[in-house]
């Protein structure tokens, strides 16, 4: 079964909560910028676990110190709170490394 959709209010509540993220082309999205490679790496690879263990899997893009990530429910056809839920896990983890 598909996860709810959330509504264009229910977004701008998620967006409150979530500072640096906004909407690009219809996804979540953040653009990460952390001191070096292996930071922005192991980031990554941090977060990977977790996001395995959601198994809702994000569009994400690397150069050197950054980290590209847009959030979708493509079974759902928009935002929903499993991409809410993704975007917070990856703030705590970036805390970390930032």
């Amino acid at each position: 079964m598909a996860a709810h959709k959330l509504s264009s209010d229910e977004i701008q509540t998620v967006l409150q909560k979530l500072p640096g993220w906004t909407i690009k082309d219809a996804k979540l999205h953040r653009e990460y910028q952390f001191p070096d490679f292996p930071h922005a790496i192991g980031f990554i690879a941090i977060a990977a676990i977790g996001i395995e263990k959601m198994n809702h899997h994000p569009e994400w893009f690397n150069v050197y110190n950054r980290v590209r990530v847009d959030l979708t429910t493509h079974d759902s056809g928009g935002i929903t709170q499993k991409d809410a839920d993704l975007a917070q896990a990856l703030e705590q983890i970036a805390q970390k490394l930032t």
